[in-house]
């Protein structure tokens, strides 16, 4: 089965390289749909000179935003280019790591699930971040359990994973970080169930160019709670 792992990129001009060249090396039949969303910090520069080092490779494919559109819209304008089996969505950050990709595909590949989500606080030893964020994480998840019926440890997973045909086939609204609850939700309502895979997790701070914060939290209660009754 081939995968389509989906990379949006919003002003990482410290780790998008090393992410694509990790991505790109996996033991797996793949294409890599990159999205540059509107970078100003030299982004845009380094995915150009990645596009011209891969210039002969087909399954490499390139879009770049003029603004800022929001991870939504990237991954959105992503889903319009893919031709595999199976879509990943990989943030360009280094806070997972894409050698755990094979593992998060193989469900879907022996038809166990059709929709996986790399879980990174199902073990202890994984549970690196500040305490509010882990609050946040268990209020989304929580929220999700009492209000879709299914039980789940990480609604925000950064590592996201779906039979093509099942994400193709769900409208989206989303422009920014509501991607996460909006799909969650929209999935579980049409009756599909999310697999949790432990993966590690190295999570970094706002200096370090974390680009989530609290105002997001809110939106996604909201999202979660909007799509429960309506869409």
């Amino acid at each position: 089965m081939k995968v389509s792992i989906i990379i949006p990129v919003y002003n990482e001009a410290a780790t998008v390289e090393k992410i694509v060249e990790k991505v790109w090396n996996l033991p797996i039949e793949k294409e890599l749909i990159i999205v540059d969303d509107g970078s100003t910090d030299g982004s845009r520069e380094i995915i150009k000179s990645i596009e011209d080092k891969y210039k002969d490779k087909k399954d490499m494919k390139f879009i770049y935003h003029q603004e800022n559109k929001g991870k939504g819209e990237a991954i959105k304008n992503a889903l319009k280019l893919i031709e595999g089996d199976i879509v990943v969505i990989q943030d360009a950050d280094m806070e997972l790591d894409p050698a755990e990709i094979p593992s998060l595909i193989e469900p879907i590949k022996q038809g166990k699930a059709r929709v996986v989500y790399g879980a990174r606080y199902i073990k202890p030893e994984q549970r690196k971040r500040p305490f509010l964020r882990n609050l946040a994480n268990y209020i989304l998840s929580l929220t999700v359990t009492l209000l879709y019926r299914h039980k789940i440890t990480d609604e925000a997973a950064g590592y996201k994973v779906f039979l093509a045909s099942v994400i193709k086939d769900i409208p989206l609204n989303c422009r920014g970080f509501e991607f996460c609850p909006e799909i969650t939700a929209k999935v579980l309502k049409r009756g599909e169930k999310i697999l949790e895979v432990p993966v590690s997790y190295d999570p970094r701070t706002a200096e370090e160019g974390k680009k989530i914060c609290w105002k997001d939290g809110f939106k996604a209660l909201w999202t979660l709670f909007k799509y429960r009754f309506v869409g």
